[in-house]
């Protein structure tokens, strides 16, 4: 019977998104400069980046999941008040060219998932001013070691848990994923977890780090801590594509064709290489946007929809 409820509830979850349109793709901009004309004139509406929080749901802020060199690393987790039982977990990591950003960033979304029945987190890194490669990999596998060590006490699923990531966040989110089943960056040793995820959501972060632009990129160059001439294989240790198996994780991807700071094509290779290999991956490469893309209202709408199918698909909560 109790199966038999499940089914019914991920095909009525089904049908009701497959009864709301799926939105249009955002009009685009022509060009860079046309689009900070949009927004210098107020005609580009902008998300709430810090709502505030809804009192139907519960703030557990800085909760610290790692101390390492007297440094502790901490995250915030998001849920309804009425909750009773596991729901699926989304973690939300914040971009910055790995040097900057803050667990907060990702208010907005955190806010609207929780509403919506998931429990959501997120988390801190260790940034390349403290530590360069692979020390934010680190921190943020042992954040999902720890959340899953610790589900019981925060009502999460933990045979469903999805990643999501803007820019270096995305980048890092998929090094989670893909990089799972190898022993690099096991730094902590946190008994009975692991760091497989169910699902992935990439918004317009790296996957090579070994192209001509990218590995002369400032950024990436202060991300690893030495130049490519000093080390060609660590370049390639930091890039998700290259530990992509045929049995990883199903991944969304996000990217604009107006991104000046991560090329499109580095999107272009992730989803040619999932295809080829067999993993899922679904990607919407909007025309004419930029990167940090979906601070538009109407960009971050159009995510929202995708993600909540993609979830619903991958992470689906049984019992709302």
């Amino acid at each position: 019977m109790k199966k038999l409820i499940i089914i019914l509830t991920i095909i009525s979850n089904s049908f009701l998104l497959s009864q709301s349109e799926p939105p249009e793709m955002p009009d685009g901009y022509f060009s860079n400069f046309t689009l900070k004309v949009a927004y210098f004139l107020g005609t580009l509406d902008l998300i709430e980046k810090m709502p505030p929080v809804p009192e139907s749901l519960v703030e557990q802020k800085d909760i610290v999941y790692k101390e390492i060199d007297t440094i502790q690393l901490k995250l915030d987790i998001y849920r309804k008040k009425e909750l009773t039982q596991k729901r699926p977990l989304i973690i939300f990591i914040h971009g910055g060219a790995w040097k900057g950003g803050d667990k907060k960033d990702y208010r907005r979304y955190l806010v609207d998932f929780a509403e919506k029945g998931y429990i959501t987190a997120t988390i801190q890194y260790r940034l390349t001013k403290v530590a360069k490669f692979p020390a934010a990999v680190n921190d943020v596998k042992c954040a999902v070691k720890w959340l899953k060590a610790n589900a019981d006490n925060y009502l999460i699923d933990v045979n469903k848990i999805a990643i999501v990531g803007g820019s270096a966040g995305g980048h890092l989110a998929m090094m989670i994923g893909y990089s799972s089943d190898t022993e690099k960056f096991n730094e902590c040793n946190v008994e009975n977890s692991d760091t497989k995820v169910n699902a992935i959501v990439n918004l317009y972060g790296p996957t090579d780090l070994t192209t001509d632009y990218a590995k002369n990129h400032p950024s990436v160059i202060n991300f690893i801590g030495k130049s490519y001439n000093e080390d060609p294989n660590i370049f390639k240790a930091a890039s998700p594509l290259f530990y992509i198996t045929k049995d990883d994780t199903p991944t969304l991807i996000f990217q604009g064709t107006l991104d000046e700071l991560v090329p499109y094509s580095q999107s272009d290779s992730l989803k040619s290489r999932l295809d080829k290999i067999g993993v899922p991956a679904e990607y919407h490469k909007l025309e004419g946007w930029p990167h940090t893309m979906d601070l538009s209202v109407e960009v971050n709408k159009y995510c929202q929809y995708y993600m909540d199918r993609f979830f619903n698909k991958y992470i689906p909560i049984e019992n709302k």
